[in-house]
């Protein structure tokens, strides 16, 4: 009966409504950004090039160890069993659709983390904090509904980080070792939970500190494998594309999946690719912000920059290239022994299995694991945040993170079907004050990057003073 209402519960969070709220709110910042978010693409992966250092003066750690952390927060199963997932649900087509989306969700994540860090505090013991919660009641119009939906944001932002943040991510972890390795789920989540209470017990700065060193290798092995699976089918890639673009446009459902049988209309594909790509790159949730803010930066702007590339890092590359590999190795619509389709990990590993062998169960395997810690660790802080907010006192955020921990076992152990369902709400519920946020300070946003612009030229000597554009010279 539960299993039942939070299924319909997630089915009407995550309906057309949230999905033209969040491709909407996207749009229109964009449009007001006069598309700067995407003229300035190549601008913000300059400034990630250079924040390596910090001073600690303005926060607590890099402005790269902010982006790494975030990275981490987002790199998990959606990379791989999201993908897989919405191209069997939706047609080859969905993959467009994710790209697509993940070009206007660039202004989102701008706009959400570029606010946290400008309306950042400092907790008890001094250190940065941030996130939706303090935007919504340090700047929001009106102070009283400001107050109540920053504190409805942190509850949701706490329960996710329980669910889709932590024992989501383990139980992947523990499942893909038991199908791969034949190693129970209780010894994976033993191991497991260990490794998570000694990296947390050290705070922002210690799973910064794994997560700079951490994401970026897991992405190069990641992308290695994948590009690997294209290569070794570039004469079927051509085909591939053509049908990702002819499903994502198609009125009437038709055949899938490179010789396969999938079925999918373009409403389908529009549905699965949104809603699987906000579930990976997490732009419109709100949680960046919340690791943005510890930042060390005295710019909003740039670190709004900054923050920016993780979405294009996270689906524009890496979702790309696993929907690239599943449509150029002929693995959708394969089907298993009992008949059924093929997906989520399952046809990840199929497709890699056309290159690798046997050894493409276990590259997946191990992919999924460092994805999936590296989301563990990365969603505590998050979630610690946002409860820090709730409850203002620091002993009992200890408390957090050793439940935190503990929670790392029973996701390894648990069927977890409602527990996915139950998550998947409350990523939602997440989204509706944070929209609701960056919407009505969408002016400040504009006003803002105005006048990092223009500073910018001045330093540049070639500041052109007009305060209805924001145009963006070329870095010299």
């Amino acid at each position: 009966m539960m299993s039942e209402i939070l299924k319909r519960a997630d089915a009407l969070v995550w309906g057309p409504g949230m999905l033209a709220f969040l491709l909407g709110t996207g749009l229109f910042l964009l449009i007001r950004m006069r598309f700067l978010p995407l003229r300035n693409l190549r601008y913000a992966l300059r400034c990630v090039k250079g924040s390596g250092a910090g001073s600690g003066r303005r926060g607590e750690i890099s402005p790269a160890s902010s982006l790494a952390t975030e990275l981490a927060a987002t790199i998990g199963t959606g990379n791989i069993v999201g993908v897989a997932t919405a191209m069997v649900l939706g047609g080859p087509g969905a993959l467009l659709w994710m790209i697509l989306a993940a070009f206007a969700g660039l202004s989102t994540k701008f706009a959400e983390s570029m606010l946290s860090v400008k309306y950042r505090a400092k907790d008890e013991a001094g250190r940065f904090v941030g996130g939706p919660m303090y935007t919504l009641r340090r700047a929001f119009p009106s102070a009283r509904l400001g107050n109540a939906l920053g504190s409805l944001f942190a509850i949701f932002a706490v329960l996710a980080s329980f669910g889709m943040g932590n024992m989501t991510q383990s139980n992947s972890i523990a499942s893909s070792f038991r199908e791969t390795f034949g190693i129970s789920e209780a010894k994976t989540g033993l191991i497991v939970t260990i490794l998570v209470i000694l990296t947390i017990l050290g705070g922002i700065r210690s799973i910064s500190r794994l997560s700079l060193y951490l994401v970026p290798a897991m992405a190069l092995f990641y992308i290695a494998g994948a590009a690997a699976v294209i290569f070794l089918h570039l004469p079927q890639l051509p085909g591939g594309i053509v049908q990702i673009v002819q499903m994502a446009f198609s009125g009437e459902a038709m055949a899938g999946g490179v010789g396969g049988s999938l079925m999918a209309s373009m409403q389908d594909a529009m549905r699965w690719g949104v809603s699987r790509g906000v579930f990976s790159n997490e732009a419109g949730l709100g949680a960046g912000g919340i690791t943005a803010a510890a930042a060390d930066t005295d710019s909003p702007v740039r670190q709004g920059y900054i923050s920016m590339t993780g979405v294009f890092f996270d689906t524009i590359v890496i979702c790309s290239l696993t929907g690239l590999a599943l449509a150029a190795s002929g693995a959708l619509g394969m089907r298993d022994e009992k008949g059924e389709l093929l997906t989520g990990a399952a046809l990840t590993i199929a497709a890699f299995s056309t290159v690798f062998g046997k050894l493409g169960g276990c590259f997946v395997s191990v992919a999924i694991a460092f994805f999936a810690f590296a989301t563990i660790i990365a969603w505590e802080y998050q979630g610690e945040c946002a409860f820090g907010f709730l409850v203002k006192k620091k002993g009992y955020c200890l408390c957090y993170r050793f439940l935190y921990g503990l929670l790392t076992f029973a996701g390894a152990v648990c069927t977890l079907e409602a527990v996915w369902d139950f998550s998947d709400i409350m990523n939602g519920l997440m989204a509706l004050p944070n929209l609701l946020c960056v919407l009505a300070l969408s002016g400040t946003v504009c006003r803002e990057m105005n006048r990092y612009e223009n500073e910018k030229k001045k330093r540049q000597g070639l500041c052109k003073m007009d305060k209805r554009k924001c145009i963006f010279d070329k870095e010299s």
